[in-house]
């Protein structure tokens, strides 16, 4: 079944070289029981684990049936440990917070097995276990150790079983029962192959083979009877096993592994919340900035729209003469007739003359200052201001300097407090006019409040209240963003005409552009957007750092549990695939958490400290796919260092 031609080994401990085995050849049939002695440092240790696929020979042949096996990759060896060897160490190495079943069906996990559980339960009642399977490794003594481990080794009915002095650490009674599970198993056709330092141990098996420095010095075998059962196992196709076993880990793998991760990371609950901390602080970052940043834009362009949009503002403007500065209007006055000039123009939508002035507002007891500001009844749908409550003047009102205003919410607030305004009487500078309705709210800015104003008709304001000849500037509003530039250009022109200027007076005047306004005030919103974002993102990084540090140290510390997932059949790609999913698992939960948090937050922000914030989908959406990312990119060091680990060093490691 086995044939090894020359095989040596050594192993380097910095410069220095130490030859563990040296030219062994070997040869062992199907069904027998071999005890390999030797004292300390004499290689049987690193005979059994070349044997058992565990570590490869620097030289020499080592064919498995017709097969050789030191030219097959590290994953195919890890699936014939699955599937051909079993194996009981002296310390029996165990996950430690699962119970003593669930450590027998480990392999199976790894043989893509996991629904023939069954056999595991089988494997603990053959060895006398059945009553303290749910048991914990660490409330079962030596002996039962051994034996969940003898259990392990053969729930996948291995062909060879390879013991590495497995009554070491045990007492005379523990060392008996072991023997003796050993020996039944050798009568039912299973081969072991058993390394052992005790003379009374060895003479229980049927061949013994003597090591010293590296060499075999003697190979006796015993008069014990052979075994009952004849082994077919001289036919072995690698090939099929291999093929056979890629199928079904194929089938079975990711919710074993998902299984094994969540069990791990519950196992593991302080380390599991420290690896999310950093991660639900992230997200909760992300959330929280970006509902800041969204609410700000958000608030900004409701505020920009009641400004109007396709706006054009055509102020009169100053000029310079012999290097003194004349005021605003000092050249160019604008009147009610440019303003309807400017409506005949065919780019034009609509157009507002607009003048301004303080005034003193009186109704009954109560009286108050505020902005008085006349305009066309264009100026409604101009500016986002159509009453809440009431009306808007007309044509016919404007026409006939009718006494007639609305109120900001400011003032109708001052004057009437909750009650309608509308239909009431008011005085304007002492003159009488009628509350024909309140206009929207604006809020206010750094600079006013732009709901502390009354609305009346241009003719009204410039005629009765201010007694103003010229209005102050017109809005002017364009059919298309399109032809902003174009309507720009023929307004320009029509001022230049009507009021006969000539290039030195060109700079007298004035047309403001709100669409650029908005567009500046936009991109900075959405600049500061971003950088919030950015500094989110950051948080995000050093979470996902701090789960790249916590995964490096959990695979320190668990070594000889990689070790063993190793040996019982584990390939590289499975321990990646495990400890990728564990942080994915930990940053996906963490993520959770906080857009949980970040949405609280948000709310609270915009409940309590008047902020406005906005949640979108698309930031919960952002910020979920992050975390897993993060949690990806930074736990694939970490799983790739646990994948390169070499089974022996791993289960030696201290």
């Amino acid at each position: 079944m086995i044939e090894l031609k020359n095989i040596s080994k050594t192993y380097r401990t910095g410069k220095v070289g130490v030859q563990a085995l040296r030219n062994v050849s070997l040869r062992i049939a199907p069904g027998e029981f071999i005890a390999i002695v030797g004292p300390s440092g004499s290689g049987k240790s690193t005979l059994l684990h070349i044997l058992g696929f565990l570590d490869r020979p620097d030289s020499g042949s080592y064919c498995l049936g017709e097969s050789e096996i030191t030219e097959l990759a590290d994953d195919e060896l890890a699936i014939l440990r699955n599937r051909l060897a079993g194996f009981v160490f002296q310390q029996s190495y165990f996950l430690p917070r699962v119970t003593a079943l669930e450590n027998a069906e480990l392999p199976l996990i790894y043989a893509g097995k996991r629904r023939q559980k069954e056999k595991a339960r089988e494997k603990i009642e053959e060895v006398g276990l059945a009553p303290r399977a749910s048991h914990r490794p660490n409330e079962l003594s030596g002996g039962e150790q051994q034996r969940v481990a003898i259990a392990r080794s053969l729930v996948n009915e291995p062909l060879v079983i390879f013991a590495d002095e497995p009554t070491g650490n045990l007492d005379s009674k523990s060392e008996d029962e072991i023997i003796s599970i050993l020996e039944d198993l050798n009568k039912k056709g299973k081969t072991i192959i058993m390394v052992t330092h005790e003379k009374e141990i060895a003479e229980h098996a049927r061949r013994i083979i003597h090591m010293r420095d590296g060499e075999i010095v003697s190979d006796e075998s015993s008069k014990s009877e052979p075994s009952e059962y004849s082994s077919t196992s001289e036919n072995i196709s690698i090939g099929e096993i291999l093929s056979e076993s890629h199928f079904a880990v194929r089938r079975a793998a990711f919710i074993d592994h998902l299984r094994q991760a969540i069990h791990a990371i519950v196992s593991h609950k302080m380390r599991s919340v420290l690896s999310m901390l950093g991660i639900l602080i992230g997200v909760v970052a992300v959330i929280t900035m970006l509902a800041v940043g969204q609410g700000a834009k958000e608030s900004i362009s409701q505020r920009l729209a009641s400004l109007g949009s396709n706006l054009l503002i055509v102020r009169p403007g100053s000029r310079h003469l012999r290097g003194v500065a004349l005021g605003a209007g000092a050249v160019t006055r604008f009147t009610l007739q440019d303003a309807n000039a400017m409506a005949r123009l065919a780019q034009v939508k609509r157009v507002s003359p607009s003048v301004r002035g303080r005034a003193q507002l009186v109704y009954g007891n109560k009286n108050w200052n505020t902005l008085v500001q006349g305009t066309g009844v264009d100026y409604s749908l101009m500016r986002a201001s159509t009453p809440v409550v009431g009306r808007f003047f007309m044509e016919e009102e404007l026409r006939m300097r009718q006494k007639v205003a609305l109120l900001g919410t400011t003032v109708a607030k001052e004057l009437f407090e909750d009650n309608n305004p509308v239909g009431a009487t008011i005085k304007i500078n002492r003159i009488t006019f009628q509350v024909i309705g309140v206009l929207p709210e604006k809020g206010a800015t750094m600079w006013h409040d732009r709901d502390d104003l009354v609305i009346i008709p241009v003719t009204t304001a410039m005629y009765r209240v201010l007694g103003k000849q010229y209005v102050d500037h017109i809005d002017v509003e364009v059919r298309d963003p399109g032809l902003m530039e174009e309507a720009q250009e023929s307004i320009s022109g029509l001022i230049i005409k009507r009021h006969h200027l000539n290039k030195e007076n060109e700079g007298s005047f004035q047309i403001r552009n709100m669409a650029e306004i908005q567009d500046m005030v936009e991109g900075t919103t959405r600049t500061m957007s971003w950088l919030l974002g950015c500094i989110a993102a950051i948080s995000l990084l050093v979470g996902g750092i701090g789960i790249m540090n916590i995964m490096l140290v959990s695979v320190a510390e668990r070594t000889r549990e990689i070790g063993l997932r190793k040996a019982i059949g584990g390939r590289a790609r499975d321990i990646m695939i495990q400890f990728l999913i564990e942080s994915a698992v930990m940053t996906f939960n963490g993520g959770v958490i906080g857009i949980v948090l970040g949405i609280g937050i948000a709310v609270l922000l915009s409940t309590f400290a008047g902020w406005a914030t906005k949640v979108s989908v698309s930031s919960v959406v952002l910020a979920a796919a992050f975390s897993i990312v993060v949690g990806i990119v930074f736990g694939l060091w970490p799983a790739r260092q646990a994948a390169r680990l070499n089974p022996i060093e791993a289960l030696r490691y201290e």
